[in-house]
């Protein structure tokens, strides 16, 4: 998991801190930050997933997803 943390910190860094900055203080940056995170999440074109956003490749596994079953139905099989 710490792998995964630093790519995203460098790809952070590297599009949108050094790419768009300076900000005038920690609120413009907070705005940046949270308009990064919503473009990577939901409009960003993954060309390892079909050139789709990765929130659509989300929706569509959890889509397909059925549901577990309950404790009381796996006890009553037994």
């Amino acid at each position: 998991m710490n792998a995964l943390a630093e790519a995203f910190n460098a790809l952070f860094k590297a599009e949108l801190i050094r790419n768009h900055g300076p900000w005038k203080g920690i609120d413009e940056l907070e705005i940046a930050t949270a308009e990064y995170i919503d473009w990577f999440n939901h409009r960003r074109l993954h060309g390892e997933i079909g050139m789709i956003p990765p929130v659509e490749l989300e929706d569509i596994y959890h889509h397909h997803q059925t549901v577990p079953a309950t404790a009381d139905t796996a006890l009553a099989s037994l």
